[in-house]
């Protein structure tokens, strides 16, 4: 077997395992729904896979009418990828996350991936109805142009998604280590993807040499790396849920309800250190710190924030930091300070820690709410 079908052969199992696993992780019961958003992006994956293996295949020339319908069906769909990518980082680590209305815009791009087919029905449906000639090879040049420049925001596209997915994991609070883990390898294989992709995206969209390109490695080294990635992505997000499934939760006992007498004494210690004494601009503030000034065990201090107040000491120190640099920002002269030099003199020891506290005590960035209060001044 030559090395053209040697690769040829590696799309369609490459496709075939996509589709297995597509399925295995679509119609599965009992399966998070971020598994379905990686069986949408496996599956785009796969089909591009087969697309290829078609193309470099001789088989389907036996089946002319096969290959006249294949024009019209959109094989390669990597638009929705990005999105899909950045959906299925935030459903992983965020499990109220759900992929609504509002996100629909994200998917309108799509309509750069399926121009081709919308263009060969135009054609096909012109020459039926006798308004236009029977005359494909401009029609066909244009096809062949434009998959050649639909890569740039292919790629563009996929590249945004996957800053913004490291974005989201700079600036949110995650506890779950093990799912962070597993999403900085699921970025990173992707990053490495796009940097394979850019080199070979460079010389292929020059027009005097796409074709010096193609003859001398095809297609080998961006689809060789898809069906690594269909592998991997399948095989490891699927066993990330099953890993879930066979490790049963242990039962936390139920801790005891804390004395009113503790309550009472407890709460006005820790406000006074907080509102008078502004522990909080200390940005070294441990719990031991906390329990040391105000003479209480820190397992105290830490029940009485839990069951009292519904918040981790974290929170409760947050809450008091974020609402000091909004003092500040209705304060100062916003131009004269950055966020940084901000965040630090209200307590908080680094940039990423001050920007997740703000966003879940307040909704929005740190930027956002300035620009909100540039606008009501």
């Amino acid at each position: 077997m030559s090395f053209s079908g040697i690769f040829s052969t590696l799309m369609l199992l490459g496709a075939l395992q996509g589709f297995i696993m597509s399925g295995l992780l679509f119609f599965a019961r009992k399966r998070p729904a971020r598994d379905r958003l990686l069986a949408i992006l496996i599956l785009l994956i796969a089909l591009a896979c087969l697309n290829l293996h078609i193309f470099e295949s001789s088989w389907v020339n036996g089946f002319p009418l096969l290959r006249f319908l294949l024009n019209f069906v959109p094989l390669v769909v990597v638009m929705p990828v990005g999105p899909l990518l950045y959906f299925y980082v935030k459903s992983t680590l965020d499990q109220t996350f759900r992929v609504n209305k509002t996100q629909r815009p994200h998917f309108y791009s799509t309509i750069i991936d399926i121009i081709p087919q919308l263009v060969a029905l135009i054609y096909v449906g012109g020459v039926l109805a006798g308004l236009l000639r029977s005359h494909p090879e401009p029609w066909g040049i244009f096809i062949d142009t434009y998959n050649i420049y639909a890569d740039i925001p292919r790629w563009l596209s996929m590249t945004i998604y996957v800053y913004l997915s490291y974005r989201y994991i700079s600036v949110t609070q995650i506890n779950n280590e093990k799912h962070l883990r597993w999403i900085k390898q699921f970025l990173q294989i992707f990053l490495v993807f796009q940097m394979i992709w850019f080199i070979y995206l460079v010389p292929y969209v020059i027009p005097r040499f796409t074709d010096k390109l193609l003859n001398m490695v095809d297609w080998y080294p961006v689809y060789i790396p898809l069906v690594i990635l269909i592998y991997y992505l399948g095989i490891k997000g699927y066993m990330m849920t099953a890993e879930e499934e066979t490790v049963a939760p242990k039962a936390v006992p139920s801790p005891a309800p804390i004395p009113d007498t503790i309550i009472t004494e407890a709460v006005p210690l820790l406000l006074k250190a907080m509102e008078q004494d502004q522990l909080y601009l200390n940005p070294e503030l441990n719990l031991s710190l906390v329990a040391q000034h105000i003479g209480l065990a820190p397992k105290t201090i830490s029940a009485v924030l839990n069951q009292h107040l519904q918040k981790s000491f974290n929170e409760f120190i947050n809450e008091y930091r974020v609402a000091a640099f909004k003092q500040k920002i209705a304060a100062s002269q916003q131009e004269q300070y950055t966020i940084m030099s901000l965040a630090l003199e209200s307590g908080f020891n680094s940039l990423p820690t001050f920007q997740r506290a703000f966003r879940n005590n307040t909704g929005m960035s740190p930027r956002e709410y300035m620009n909100n209060q540039n606008k009501i001044a």
